[in-house]
């Protein structure tokens, strides 16, 4: 590969994107003052076709190839997926039990206040000296229901994209 290609993407890292570039950001470009750019890229990342056309938008984005990978769905030139942050259901956590303390002896009481279970014959909760404590909290709802941070480790840089080179040729 010589020269430099039109529609050509690179890693930049600077501020500002040099002459002839664009910052990845999924600015929208005329048509009429970016043709061949437009013939190259259409509306795969956006614009109406008739005025305008995006450029990629790599902003909180990570760039993969397109194409199938193994034992996965394919992926098109443009597609965005994936989230910042996702919120677990039970299935998606380890699997795991919680104790409850309890003794076998036979229960004096009905009511869990200030109580441990106990051997059940119609009173299911028992008094007197307990051989451990029930954690009324190993009983509760879990967790806060709230999304976790789902986002890998990272630097900064910029991504940008030639507005001007030799147009590539099919292979």
């Amino acid at each position: 590969m010589s020269g430099l290609y039109l529609g050509e993407i690179r890693m930049f890292a600077g501020e500002y994107a040099p002459v002839n570039w664009a910052f990845c950001d999924g600015q929208l470009l005329p048509i009429s003052e970016y043709t061949d750019l437009f013939n190259l890229i259409g509306t795969t990342y956006g614009g109406d076709g008739q005025m305008t056309f995006a450029l990629p938008d790599l902003r909180g984005r990570v760039p993969i190839h397109l194409g199938q990978r193994p034992g996965s769905s394919s992926y098109a030139l443009g597609q965005k997926d994936g989230v910042e942050s996702v919120m677990l259901n039970t299935n998606q956590l380890p699997a795991h039990t919680h104790k409850a303390m309890a003794q076998s002896q036979q229960g004096t009481t009905d009511s869990p206040k200030d109580g441990y279970w106990a051997n059940s014959t119609l009173t299911q909760f028992g008094g007197g000296t307990p051989s451990g404590t029930m954690n009324i909290g190993a009983l509760a709802q879990s967790g806060g229901g709230l999304s976790h941070d789902n986002m890998m480790p990272f630097t900064t840089i910029s991504f940008i994209i030639s507005l001007n080179g030799t147009y590539p040729s099919q292979n």
